[in-house]
């Protein structure tokens, strides 16, 4: 389901607010989606950019951010990885 109001989640080492996440990734939120039956999100919409969350380990819950510029010709050059 996709919310357009921030809803804080976490992992075994993060806490996420909507405060946190812009820091994090510097960017605006827009939107989420939240999967069935996850803990977080699968996708946010910032304002420059979608970004994907997946898992990073085996051992905890923790995730990577995966950005993708929403604007490819415009933005080519600052589509990067977070974790």
């Amino acid at each position: 389901m996709i919310f357009y109001e921030w809803i804080d989640f976490k992992t075994d080492t993060n806490f996420y607010t909507k405060e946190t996440f812009e820091e994090t990734v510097n960017d605006t939120f827009e939107a989420l989606l939240f999967e069935n039956g996850k803990d977080y999100p699968a996708i946010v919409w910032t304002r420059n950019y979608v970004i994907l969350l997946k898992p990073s380990t085996r051992m905890y819950q923790d995730i990577t951010f995966h950005k993708i510029a929403r604007h490819p010709a415009a933005e080519e050059e600052r589509m990067h990885f977070v974790s």
